[in-house]
């Protein structure tokens, strides 16, 4: 079994559901509502209400190019089935959705084998506000829940709040979090606290880093130097990028997203704050614009509510 077999095995079936329905309530209501309005008073699926269903996808913070890609889809229905009428309009954009998600490079991680690493090194970027040090926390728990032994680098060392509230994390999961003082060099944290998780013989390394989006060339040459120390601990480390994005951003979260990808090598994706927002579109933007898989999805406060993504249950959901 894997571990993320695991994840899905302990967070029972139903409680994840119904976490999952209640963190996209807000992008639910405000999507139908607009759906609502756009089909209303027609009978069938016209130019017109293609025309507003773009609109709707657009001002969900699908993201322009994904929209174009799901409306042509569905004129390619229209055209071939001749006629379709509009109260087959959600099943059909759901279907759609789906579709154009399961052809990304966006494998749900059910079969995620971390074993072929030992330490296997996650690090964290992101800017700062995400929450990227919540995920992290949240994430900790998960792999603890797992049985497995996990460490914290406090690398972010620009913000003494980051260093402290990492190390509340800690204290709250029950992991070892590695810190130096307020300043220190980032690279250095991070070479510490994988030599002694291979010391200490931990199964999974997660690394904190700045979250300051200043120039491209400056967040790319500090990864790069904060990557290249701690491979002369543990060859091919990081074995993840994971690039925390805040779902209540919209758009921002596709810019920040470009930015990070441009900067280093990002092959995961976690999307926070789903719950607090009506812009819960901006996974199915993001998922089909970067192909960089989504892996965890931010859906409450509640220290479990930071779930595996499942793209099948997600637009389910959403089209509940």
């Amino acid at each position: 079994m894997g571990l993320f077999d695991f994840f899905k095995k302990k967070e029972s079936a139903p409680e994840a559901q119904e976490a999952l329905d209640k963190g996209l309530e807000k992008t639910k209501d405000g999507f139908f509502n607009k759906i609502t309005k756009a089909v209303a008073g027609k009978s069938s699926v016209d130019d017109e209400v293609l025309d507003n269903l773009e609109e709707v996808l657009v001002t969900s913070d699908v993201g322009v190019s994904t929209t174009l890609k799901i409306i042509k889809r569905i004129e390619e229905r229209v055209a071939r089935d001749k006629y379709l009428n509009t109260s087959e309009l959600n099943s059909i954009l759901r279907d759609e959705i789906q579709l154009l998600l399961s052809e990304n490079n966006s494998n749900d991680f059910r079969q995620f084998e971390y074993g072929n690493h030992k330490p296997y090194v996650i690090m964290v970027v992101g800017v700062n506000g995400v929450g990227k040090t919540t995920t992290i926390g949240k994430l900790a728990h998960k792999l603890k829940e797992a049985n497995l032994k996990v460490v914290l680098g406090a690398a972010d060392t620009f913000r003494a709040a980051a260093v402290d509230q990492l190390k509340l994390w800690g204290e709250r999961v029950g992991v070892r979090v590695v810190a130096q003082a307020m300043g220190s060099d980032p690279a250095s944290v991070a070479f510490d606290t994988l030599q002694s998780a291979v010391a200490n013989g931990e199964d999974v390394v997660i690394i904190d880093t700045a979250g300051r989006l200043h120039n491209k060339i400056g967040l790319m040459n500090e990864l790069g130097k904060i990557k290249q120390v701690m491979q002369k601990v543990v060859p091919n480390a990081p074995h993840e990028i994971l690039l925390v994005l805040d779902a209540s951003t919209g758009q921002n979260a596709f810019e920040q997203c470009k930015q990070f990808t441009e900067a280093t090598d990002v092959n995961a994706l976690a999307i926070t704050k789903l719950d607090g927002t009506a812009k819960g579109g901006v996974v199915i933007g993001i998922s089909d614009q970067f192909k960089i898989p989504v892996k965890y999805i931010g859906v409450g406060e509640k220290i479990g509510d930071l779930q595996l993504f499942d793209k099948k249950e997600f637009v389910n959901s959403l089209f509940k």
